[in-house]
């Protein structure tokens, strides 16, 4: 849609009148009015994840709900396998002819080992930046960066290691945080102009402050597509990302910055937050990890979703070890979550153990053919069905066939409970004149969210409980059903596109197919890259676990990484920030 038209519809969809006919028409079209108002949902209506008790992981360390972040941590570090710094760092080790990402774990060694310093590497990320931005200017990263606060933080770091007393392995590791999660002294806009003008940031969100604990460095604010109400990341606010392996393309939204900071190097994580999607897509689309967690098992204090049902917080990696620590330190219900979601203790896969590649191969997976092959291209579908292939070849993990009812009726609920939590958070500012302030993309969502009615809503989530009720019972067959993470890999920008926003609803439903599952009822679920395409686009391989299991998939991602180890391209844009600006090919490529 061009530019003029796009602002020509944003106005029509708000009036009063003939608006109101075209989101009728849009949700008569789409089923959504046959769905909600047509038919009889005998359920009783669940208006957050309520989930029957899960059977006990096996081969698993339990983490303490009220531990210390960095006791956690360290407690997560000792599961995972032998670190053998040679394979990291040597000079003619095969590892140089393929392309790894630094874990966080050669941060730690190049800390310990004094082969470098958090002050060294802040001025190389601080370089970094600043060479980035300059070839970049219309599409930043971090939306608010303050380079004295990241010097400040990295020289508290290295006085630490100095004396010997890092807080844990996370000490000293560059990590970024989504703009509508609160990280103190930056404001959180939600990607947008105003917000911070009503809310002010007092302290850091708890998942934020519990990295800080970590001794983690926040090197500010990662740019996003407007208050998550979109799947590419396409921000006129700020400017719109681009993909580092393709600038052309997006990054994947709503997570955009945090992905593509991680994806360039330039962090080993992000914090995202996902709703539907909004870790796992970009994660997919930029070739690196992202975890949603069951809802409940990060606390979403501090963030612009405190209120949500279907929102989580969670880490963007560039491996999946990194995503078990950064998992380790964030997890931790809140106190009100503990007493109404009534979750089961955190725990880690235990790599370290033995005993793992015995566990690996009695997990069963399920796969729904129908669903799992709907995607724009065979090269997506036939790259995951090779992956399962090979965990079956490799390790005895069984794939089993399944049928997943009312996926029509799933993507509707998400719908009206996504658009409904968000048209809570934004109407009274809103209706108080800053509306006319938000992109063209969002004014258009809002305006669709605003023709749901309350008896929507319940409807909403009568059909939230009956497809609960279907997947407990696909979970007593499978531990984890698997899918591509989303129908496509990463959508091309149109030129158009960058400085009004665009509302292609092919491509968002495309790229949102596989993910809302997650959202909808809760589940832990996880995005593993696992090759590239013809045109050298990533792939993802979405894992989708039984409640409270993030162990379980944790440990499968794990083995799925080693398996596509050999199929990871190094991006077109990238930044070595450990070894410096001057080393960006010494190890790497």
């Amino acid at each position: 849609m061009c530019p003029k038209k796009l602002k020509l519809f944003v106005k029509v969809m708000e009036a009063p009148v003939i608006g109101s006919l075209i989101a009728s028409h849009l949700k008569e079209k789409n089923g959504i009015t046959e769905i909600l108002k047509n038919t009889v949902i005998p359920e009783v209506p669940m208006f957050i994840p309520q989930f029957p008790l899960q059977e006990p992981e096996p081969g698993v360390v339990c983490l303490e709900e009220d531990g210390k972040p960095e006791e956690r941590v360290d407690l997560a570090l000792k599961c995972l396998p032998h670190y053998d710094p040679t394979c990291r760092w040597s000079s003619d080790s095969g590892e140089l002819f393929q392309f790894r990402y630094w874990k966080i774990r050669d941060y730690g060694y190049a800390y310990r080992s004094k082969l470098t310093t958090p002050s060294m590497v802040a001025e190389h990320f601080i370089s970094a930046m600043e060479v980035f931005n300059s070839k970049q200017q219309s599409a930043p990263l971090l939306i608010s960066f303050d380079t004295e606060e990241v010097r400040r933080q990295a020289a508290a770091s290295t006085q630490r290691f100095v004396e010997g007393k890092p807080l844990s392995i996370l000490d000293g590791i560059f990590i970024a945080v989504k703009d509508d999660i609160d990280c103190y002294p930056h404001p959180s806009k939600g990607g947008s102009k105003w917000f911070h003008e009503v809310r002010q940031v007092k302290a850091d969100g708890v998942s934020v402050s519990r990295l800080r604990n970590s001794g983690a460095i926040l090197v500010g604010k990662t740019n996003m597509h407007e208050f998550g109400m979109g799947t590419t990341g396409n921000n006129p606010n700020y400017g719109t990302p681009r993909n580092p392996h393709n600038p052309k393309r997006y990054t994947g939204g709503s997570s955009s910055g945090s992905a593509a900071i991680v994806a360039s190097g330039l962090c080993s994580a992000a914090l995202g937050t996902d709703g539907g999607g909004s870790v796992r897509i970009p994660a997919s689309l930029c070739g690196v990890v992202g975890l949603k967690t069951t809802f409940g098992r990060t606390d979403l204090t501090g963030s612009l979703w405190e209120a949500g049902t279907v929102t989580i917080i969670g880490p963007i990696t560039a491996t999946v070890e990194d995503a078990i620590l950064v998992y380790a330190a964030i997890s931790g219900s809140s106190p009100a979550d503990r007493i109404r979601l009534n979750p089961s203790i955190p725990c880690l896969p235990d790599l370290y153990s033995s005993e793992s590649s015995n566990i690996l191969g009695s997990l069963a997976l399920g796969k729904y053919t129908k669903w799992f092959n709907d995607v724009s291209s065979t090269d997506i579908s036939d790259k995951c069905e090779d992956v399962l292939n090979q965990l079956f070849h490799l390790y005895g993990c069984k794939t089993t066939e399944i049928v997943i009812p009312e996926l029509r009726e799933l993507r509707t609920a998400h719908t009206v409970t996504f658009g409904s939590e968000s048209l809570c958070l934004l109407n009274p500012d809103c209706e108080a004149g800053k509306g006319v302030r938000l992109t063209n993309d969002t004014r258009t969502n809002l305006a669709l969210f605003r023709s749901f009615a309350a008896s929507d809503y319940i409807s909403a989530q009568c059909l939230r409980r009956r497809i609960m009720y279907y997947h407990m019972g696909i979970f007593k067959k499978v531990d984890v059903i698997v899918t591509p993470t989303t129908g496509m890999t990463a959508p091309e920008i149109p030129e158009s596109a960058l400085a009004v926003g665009e509302t292609n609803l092919q491509v968002v439903a495309s790229l949102m197919q596989f993910a809302m599952t997650a959202n909808v009822l809760g589940l832990p679920a996880i995005s593993v890259p696992i090759g590239h395409d013809k045109q050298g686009l990533p792939i993802g391989l979405q894992l989708i676990g039984r409640p409270w299991c993030e162990a379980s998939i944790l440990r499968l991602a794990a083995a799925i990484e080693e398996i596509s180890a050999e199929y990871r391209k190094k991006p077109v844009e990238f930044y070595d920030i450990l070894k410096g600006k001057s080393n960006f090919n010494s190890f790497h490529d």
